[in-house]
């Protein structure tokens, strides 16, 4: 009787609806698998593994750099380098994200319904571009005044320049530091949640070569 009751609650609260999707969705087994099939030692998934590695530098030294405040990477020895840090563990994200991109469209990632993992990947991309441009904003140097100054037009002229002004630091800042980090964690987590469920895509099949007969058609004919 009290296993009765305690399926009834476990049926009728929500907590137990999404309790069961995900297990359904992600069971233990497939979540945090111990093997893997043969193709997935290629150096395209380590590039894959690398992009997050370095994005979790990104995000550790862009939280130092948040935390200390703007002018301290001007000022300090030790700003200046965690910002040389956090710069080229940004430019090798953007490098081993390109490639893992481009290995991956070539492979036809997006056969066997994954059609949503290639592209929360490729949308993490664009908003990495995004997180790149506003980061280059928030230099307080003459580099990115240029670079304000020269965006400032293309954006007001698709008509998005009173909700994402170039030349606002504080906007740029904040877009920088928050909004975009959040969304591309976000698209991040969702995308290996997804190569989770629906496991690594296999390698393409083969084709089949069909050698022509020795002397060409007119041999063929011959011995026919």
């Amino acid at each position: 009787m009290t296993a009765d009751l305690e399926t009834q609650e476990d049926t009728a609260s929500w907590t137990g609806w999404v309790r069961r999707r995900a297990l359904r969705s992600f069971p233990p087994e497939q979540l945090l698998p111990d093997k893997q099939p043969i193709y997935v030692a290629s150096w395209i998934y380590v590039f894959g593994v690398a992009t997050i590695s370095a994005f979790m530098v990104v995000l550790g030294t862009g939280t130092v750099l948040a935390v200390m405040g703007p002018a301290w990477w001007h000022t300090s020895s030790l700003g200046h380098y965690v910002n040389s840090t956090h710069l080229w563990s940004v430019e090798l994200f953007m490098a081993f994200m390109v490639i893992h991109l481009w290995g991956k469209f070539f492979m036809a990632a997006w056969r066997g319904k994954r059609a949503m993992t290639w592209i929360t990947g490729a949308v993490s991309f664009l908003a990495s571009v995004g997180a790149a441009f506003t980061g280059y904003l928030t230099q307080q140097n003459l580099a990115s005044q240029w670079i304000a100054t020269q965006a400032k037009d293309g954006l007001n002229s698709v008509g998005i320049g009173a909700y994402f002004n170039v030349l606002d630091f504080g906007q740029m800042l904040m877009w920088h530091i928050v909004l975009l980090p959040l969304g591309i964690g976000a698209l991040v987590l969702v995308h290996v949640l997804l190569v989770r469920r629906h496991g690594v895509v296999p390698p393409l099949p083969a084709r089949s070569l069909r050698i022509p007969p020795v002397g060409g058609p007119q041999g063929a004919r011959e011995e026919s």
